[in-house]
């Protein structure tokens, strides 16, 4: 058992020293995943890695009562928390009160088209809803491989499949997801 699944335990127990001992131990590999994601966005990300981690693990250890059940089950919370996140960062970018389609754009960098990917996060997050409600497994594996970055051995070993299953899920669910985001943006 990992050093993170007995300080997992140990919160579970009621033992608040072990929560502060939760973000040391995990911050790297999270800062790491935010990186990772963020590198993935467009330019003009305003969010950075670091105020990612910080608020994904806000909302992990804020809530009340979490039971995870592992490493692997506490990575794949954050990944949602991330998700979550960026989605609805996005969101706040497109609203009208935070400038709707109106975009900042640096005088220095003022010859560069800058395309805000809020549209496409939240295209994607409308179109992963819609799959899990007819294959929350699918859903959870693209969460996995796209929010989270973990390859497709890791997601297999978090949702519990072989990896063949886990490849044949995510060749279905890519499919899936790129004729439903086809279809919403025509």
């Amino acid at each position: 058992m990992s050093d993170v699944t007995h300080i997992l335990n140990a919160i579970e127990q009621g033992d608040a020293r072990a929560v502060d001992e939760l973000l040391p131990a995990v911050y790297d590999e999270l800062r790491r995943l935010a990186a990772w994601k963020l590198s993935r966005e467009k330019p003009g990300q305003t969010l950075q890695a670091t105020a990612l981690v910080h608020e994904a693990y806000i909302r992990l250890v804020g809530e009340d009562a979490q039971n995870w059940r592992s490493r692997t089950h506490f990575f794949s919370a954050a990944a949602e928390a991330m998700r979550r996140i960026l989605v609805d960062n996005a969101r706040r970018k497109k609203s009208l009160r935070h400038g709707g389609k109106y975009r900042r754009v640096e005088l220095e960098n003022a010859d560069l088209a800058i395309e805000d990917c809020s549209d496409d996060i939240v295209a994607l997050d409308e179109a992963l809803r819609e799959l899990a409600e007819s294959d929350k497994m699918k859903a959870d594996l693209v969460k996995l491989r796209y929010f989270a970055g973990l390859g497709m051995e890791q997601a297999a070993e978090v949702l519990g499949l072989s990896l063949t299953t886990a490849k044949r899920h995510w060749r279905y669910a890519r499919a899936w997801l790129y004729t439903r985001m086809s279809a919403g943006s025509e």
